[in-house]
């Protein structure tokens, strides 16, 4: 396993990030029993895996706990998040992170997020909630403040082009991949610069699993004039990755591409298979892609922005 630093924050975390999501990342709701969810969770942390990542929303923080008592505390990073509304108050801050560390069976999170925060609910967040996740940190119950965006109903990003520049959060969650490339530009100057830890999402997808699926998108994207024609004249416009870039799949290109982007930290993967726990790992861990591909990915879907952030789950073309 790579370990790096995560933006300033002092800690240390592994480049590959176990995303304990609900339904499609760690089997719930797919015949998976609990202990065969803590199972996948220790494969990964057996394998180097030091972050996880888990949600009130998304009904694993159980699991994640009874998969950590396991290890040393002290070598893992467990980060957790929730939604909060624009009538929530500090009081609410104080109940939800206390309700996630019960859950967890843990006396502190490394860090806990404002969960899918939007444009309009941005300030609610920094300048009423905020202050009071800072004083649980205070109490040593959180260690570090963050907040993760809604990449499906925000593409352009402004929240976290906004945050990004702006105090308290150390560490942030945002959706990046081979064909939204937004955050180059948008977010990572800034991240880098003020030391700001990274947590990739979206990485993978049905745009790049599911070929049928895939082909359909790109479709769209040319007849509605986001994408030139001669993308798909040669069928599948993604089968460079594997014929010049060399790599093994398309999953495993996105992997790599996002891996070595400048400004990633973390590359959060999921599944409920621990067969796939290793290959996503190894993808993970392989070289960057050739320049000239890197390059051409830039150019032909540089522009793009919110393509490919369907949620995780099986698609039908």
């Amino acid at each position: 396993m790579h370990f790096q630093p995560l933006g300033t924050t002092g800690l240390t975390v592994s480049v590959a990030g176990l995303g304990c999501g609900g339904n499609s990342r760690l089997g719930l709701g797919r015949g998976a029993s609990f202990d065969e969810c803590v199972g996948v969770a220790r494969a990964a942390i057996d394998l180097g895996v030091n972050f996880l990542d888990t949600a009130e929303v998304y009904g694993t923080e159980e699991i994640v706990g009874a998969a950590v008592k396991a290890y040393d505390r002290d070598k893992l990073v467990i980060s957790t998040k929730a939604l909060f509304k624009t009538e929530d108050t500090a009081e609410t801050v104080t109940q939800k992170v206390e309700a996630s560390l019960k859950r967890l069976g843990l006396d502190h999170v490394d860090v806990f997020h404002f969960h899918a925060v939007g444009p309009a609910a941005y300030e609610h967040h920094r300048d009423v909630l905020a202050p009071a996740l800072l004083r649980l940190k205070e109490q040593g119950k959180v260690r570090h403040v963050g907040l993760t965006e809604t990449g499906p109903r925000d593409p352009e990003q402004a929240m976290l082009a906004r945050a990004a520049l702006e105090a308290p959060w150390e560490v942030i969650m945002l959706a990046y991949s081979l064909v939204n490339q937004g955050a180059r530009t948008r977010v990572f100057p800034a991240t880098v610069r003020r030391g700001i830890g990274t947590l990739l999402m979206f990485v993978v997808r049905n745009i790049f699993s599911n070929d049928a699926y895939r082909r359909a998108v790109f479709a769209k994207l040319v007849e509605d004039g986001r994408l030139d024609a001669s993308v798909v004249a040669d069928g599948d416009p993604l089968a460079f990755l594997v014929s010049e870039g060399g790599a093994a799949s398309i999953t495993d290109a996105a992997y790599r591409y996002a891996r070595h982007e400048q400004g990633a930290d973390v590359i959060l993967f999921g599944t409920g298979n621990r067969a796939h726990v290793k290959a996503n790992i190894e993808s993970i861990l392989r070289p960057p892609l050739p320049a000239p591909v890197v390059e051409r990915l830039h150019r032909t879907f540089g522009h793009l922005s919110g393509v490919g952030l369907d949620l995780p789950g099986p698609v039908t073309a």
